[in-house]
């Protein structure tokens, strides 16, 4: 098997156990799995199902709105400085989760763009965390498409779980108080529109 055929693998089974955890619970594992992505090289996927059946996966529970967005720790991709989510109350933050090999998040990045350079000066925060275990993808994809907002790194895994990050691209939009007010999974250029409302919104809000 090529490399990057490998590759799309593990990301095929990544996001079965997600789907698997999510919806069927442990016990369903063994059974659900078989049925699921015949394309999958029949050996490995055989392997896997194995390790479903006897070794559970804990199901990932999504973080809602209404719920104050949790305090997880990342670093600067440029730079590797230290950065917090709640260094940034206040304001509103929009934290996006994103990864070289998702196509939505290439489509994303223009509006994420937009919204920073029209909102910034109001107090959007926007936070594009990575999620490439190889930094060097993610600075291939930034060449391609830029960011003119600030780019972090999540490579432990540890903040996109605090969050409960189900897909690529997963959004995040706080508000002044630090109150997770929308989770908005994928991206689509049709719902530009409305996630720029309620950014108008939220940065009208007195944070008081």
């Amino acid at each position: 098997m090529k490399a990057g055929a490998v590759v799309q693998l593990t990301r095929n089974m990544y996001y079965l156990a997600v789907r698997l955890a999510v919806n069927n619970g442990p016990s369903k594992n063994a059974s659900a799995c078989i049925n699921q992505d015949k394309k999958m090289n029949q050996r490995l996927l055989t392997l896997f199902c194995a390790v479903l059946a006897f070794s559970p996966i804990q199901a990932v529970t999504a973080l809602e709105a209404g719920v104050t967005a949790p305090d997880c720790k990342l670093s600067a991709l440029a730079d590797a400085q230290p950065l917090a989510i709640q260094q940034f109350r206040g304001k509103v933050m929009y934290v996006d989760f994103w990864a070289s090999w998702c196509g939505p998040c290439a489509k994303s990045f223009p509006f994420l763009n937009e919204l920073d350079a029209e909102f910034k000066a109001r107090g959007l925060q926007i936070v594009g965390v990575n999620m490439d275990e190889n930094a060097a993808d993610a600075q291939a994809f930034l060449a391609k498409y830029p960011a003119n907002f600030m780019v972090a790194s999540g490579v432990d895994g540890q903040c996109a779980k605090d969050f409960g990050v189900q897909a690529m691209p997963s959004s995040y939009i706080i508000d002044r108080k630090g109150i997770v007010r929308q989770v908005h999974l994928g991206f689509r250029a049709g719902e530009a529109k409305e996630l720029k409302a309620l950014v108008e919104r939220l940065l009208a809000e007195k944070s008081e």
